[in-house]
């Protein structure tokens, strides 16, 4: 007897697309195909006229995280008990947050502290990438093996302090190059991928500066600070230094056309490098950033421009870069837009409850991407890179039952009264073709028709490890 079975709608697996049942038996799928006329279930779902892909993978948020783009501000974005709730409405059922290293703690400290705060917390499941930040001792460059090896392979670097360097105010989260460079070895060689938020620390650093003494001080120039060719010379780098060690890399929130050409070219060249994009940089652009709530679209780096946007798509739908993520950063509308300035404009947004609905709007009804493809950058190529698959990420028997159900037909314009997490949403206004109306985390039904079926708690920690053929070539 099954616990549970959805039939009827057309199912997207590995193996291709088809109208098959979909068999669960506690917390994983046990057969996709026909399971009879009558099969003994403890509940059968009529999902006729629906898509039925894996459940969302979100490889980038930034929940209970201390924000810094103001001084004398110690706000902290909202953490998974909240916006987890948003997660599971639009369809994803594992997120990646981030626990953050940097000299006066050590690796195991940050991610047992992180782990404290998540559990019991989180209605969906979760990881934790290990962010590498600031002077770090060599030291604790011995520490990346022993986290490998205990589920927590991937480890994040900002090749650029982001805001305006400044002491009192914040730490830096730059991590110089002679560090990346020791750090990737000591990957590669334990089975570790650097995730990296790539741009050119002295050109940026240089443009605050230059700007603010132009008096070209508003958000609006935020695209001329956080530029298109500081994107350039850093993917350019550190793809260089990657080649160097044999170390796997994959580029975070990819905003503009000149990465998306640099990661295209190494993997052009087998190397194994990958790359996410934001459905904010697809959809948005900088001249958003002129409109009266313009800079809740914004996060670092800058939106770009429309040429950007068009090879961001096409990496997407046609393949380049192998997932859509969000860079979470759930706050308030006050909050969000507190700031005006090239320096304190508050960075990240509310996005992940809606990155499903809107990838399948824009990615598939208007620009004809697979069913296949949108699974892929939705979930399974976020699970494969990240060592979660094929636990999480695929329609497959043996696989977490994670599902995400949703309705091609479904045809509104989002209100704010769409969304579950904070008062407002980036995505207020915008018109969508299909929504999710189901997920299923692990078997259980903790979304279904606007109602929430499970609470903060039900998600677990995951522990994950990267196939060694994710890090030798570039496999999705």
């Amino acid at each position: 007897m099954y616990d549970l079975i959805i039939r009827g709608g057309q199912v997207v697996t590995p193996g291709g697309v088809g109208n098959w049942d979909i068999a669960i038996a506690g917390e994983k799928i046990a057969l996709i195909g026909d399971a009879g006329p009558n099969p003994h279930a403890g509940r059968v779902i009529d999902a006729g006229r629906k898509i039925v892909v894996p459940g969302g993978i979100e490889p980038h948020t930034h929940l209970n995280m201390t924000m810094a783009m103001e001084a004398g501000h110690r706000v902290r974005t909202m953490g998974p008990e909240v916006d987890t709730i948003g997660m599971a409405f639009g369809g994803t059922t594992t997120h990646l947050d981030f626990c953050f290293v940097n000299p006066s703690n050590d690796i195991p400290g940050a991610i047992a502290r992180r782990a404290a705060q998540w559990k019991g917390r989180s209605l969906i499941d979760y990881s934790f990438h290990v962010a590498l930040t600031g002077a770090l001792p060599l030291a604790t460059f011995d520490q990346l093996g022993d986290a490998i090896a205990d589920g927590f392979p991937t480890f994040k670097v900002f090749t650029t302090g982001i805001l305006p360097a400044d002491p009192s105010r914040r730490h830096s989260m730059r991590l110089d190059h002679g560090r990346i460079h020791w750090a990737m070895g000591k990957l590669a060689r334990h089975g570790g991928l650097m995730t990296v938020h790539a741009e050119d620390d002295e050109l940026v650093q240089f443009n605050y500066e230059r700007f603010i003494q132009e008096g070209r001080i508003d958000g609006i120039h935020l695209a001329q600070v956080h530029s298109n060719l500081s994107e350039q010379l850093s993917f350019t780098r550190i793809i260089e230094l990657a080649a160097a060690t044999g170390a796997a890399i994959y580029f975070v929130h990819v905003s503009a056309h000149e990465g998306a050409q640099a990661v295209a070219a190494a993997r052009a060249g087998g190397r194994p490098v990958y790359a996410e994009t934001l459905h904010q940089y697809a959809c948005f652009n900088a001249e958003h950033y002129k409109l009266p709530r313009g800079f809740c679209y914004h996060t670092y780096p800058s939106l770009k421009f429309p040429e950007d946007q068009a090879a961001l798509w096409d990496g997407l739908v046609n393949g380049g870069i192998s997932a859509a993520a969000t860079d979470e950063f759930p706050t308030t509308l006050e909050v969000k837009l507190r700031g005006s300035r090239i320096d304190d404009v508050t960075g990240g947004n509310v996005g992940a409850e809606a990155r499903m609905g809107i990838i399948f709007t824009e990615g598939v009804v208007k620009r004809g991407m697979t069913l296949t493809r949108f699974a892929e950058v939705t979930a399974t190529n976020a699970a494969r890179i990240m060592g979660l698959y094929p636990r999480k990420g695929a329609i497959a028997p043996g696989s977490d039952a994670d599902l995400c159900v949703i309705d091609p037909g479904m045809r509104k314009v989002l209100t704010r009264e769409d969304f579950h997490v904070s008062d407002y949403s980036p995505w207020e206004g915008w018109e969508v073709h299909g929504w999710p109306v189901m997920t299923v985390l692990r078997g259980k039904v903790i979304v279904e028709d606007g109602r929430l079926g499970e609470s903060a708690g039900y998600g677990q920690l995951i522990p994950r490890r990267i196939d060694p053929l994710i890090l030798r070539r570039p496999v999705v």
